[in-house]
């Protein structure tokens, strides 16, 4: 089944031109099925860029999903019109007394900051902790992923003396978990960050559990044993070009930038980079709104007794995981 993408949403014409099916409002609502419905909450500065991309990969799964924007009230976008935040995005007091299938905290650009530093932190903070009793299942991105597994286990990240940048080789570490099945054995992921996780604090959590790794990269994809939460720490959402308008636009500010690794074809800059990671982009993804599916309530109102269950069956799981 298609997405479901507001009427004058940008991405939405992107999409269409890539034969991407979106129902039109009025189609959706005429079905007799519920949607999933997903909220994102997008802190990256190219809003519309990754308004596209996440959609692009959500919208690959068979199942109708409905998705509404969330933007932070104490951070002042500037790379995108104030109209597109009016027509499109919802502050947090919108949500507050909603209940979503999935929620979804994408990455931001501020990961050699302290966290308690960011501008939007404390509204962050706010808005994990209603994830936890509102969200059925939440996805945390690169720097989103970081900030959600120190507010909630206090695992912090370390500042890097070299920016991780470029496409990483990601071994599967449990290849029957629900999330990665089908998966490769190893898979590839962009990641373009400043920090990591803390392993050795990691470690010390067996409720969460690592399911692909590289070796210089560092963990790739983490998960909680009842999927409360996983933790994506590259860019999966990424398109072909990410990297390389990356890599140019830093190039031509006369910023200090190397060539992304695994990235360009003979590390050719002016070569059409080799997208090696789309399929198990889309696969993640899939699989997650299909376990989504399986375990929501139908009546959206039953989603906190749901997690509730889900949180008491989960000190079993964790043997299981």
């Amino acid at each position: 089944m298609p997405i479901n993408i507001p009427d004058g949403l940008p991405a939405k014409k992107i999409l269409h031109e890539e034969r991407i099916f979106a129902l039109e409002e009025e189609v959706a609502e005429r079905q007799e099925i519920r949607p999933l419905r997903v909220a994102i909450l997008n802190l990256m500065p190219t809003k519309i860029e990754t308004e596209t991309q996440i959609l692009r990969l959500i919208s690959k799964s068979p199942l109708q999903v409905s998705c509404d924007f969330m933007r932070v009230s104490t951070h002042k976008a500037t790379h995108v019109s104030q109209n597109h935040l009016v027509k499109f995005y919802d502050t947090f007091d919108s949500f507050a007394d909603k209940n979503y299938d999935g929620f979804i905290i994408t990455g931001a650009p501020v990961e050699q900051m302290d966290f308690e530093d960011v501008d939007y932190w404390d509204e962050l903070c706010k808005i994990i902790d209603w994830s936890q009793e509102h969200v059925l299942s939440t996805m945390y991105l690169c720097w989103g992923a970081m900030a959600g597994l120190w507010h909630l286990y206090r695992i912090p990240k370390k500042q890097l003396g070299a920016k991780i940048f470029g496409v990483f080789p990601q071994r599967l570490c449990d290849e029957y978990n629900f999330l990665t099945n089908g998966f490769d054995e190893v898979h590839y992921m962009p990641h373009s960050r400043h920090a990591a996780i803390d392993t050795n604090e990691l470690a010390r959590h067996p409720e969460l559990r690592v399911l692909s790794e590289g070796f210089t990269s560092g963990p790739a994809l983490i998960a909680a044993a009842d999927f409360h939460e996983i933790y994506v720490t590259g860019h999966f959402e990424y398109g072909r070009d990410t990297l390389s308008d990356e890599f140019w636009r830093d190039f031509h500010k006369g910023l200090p930038i190397r060539l992304p690794e695994n990235y360009f074809p003979d590390d050719n800059p002016e070569g059409q980079p080799i997208f090696t990671w789309r399929a198990h982009a889309n696969l993640l993804y899939r699989n997650w709104l299909n376990w989504v599916y399986q375990m929501t309530p139908y009546d959206l109102d039953l989603i906190p007794q749901t997690i509730r269950q889900l949180h008491a069956d989960s000190d079993g799981m964790v043997d299981k995981f």
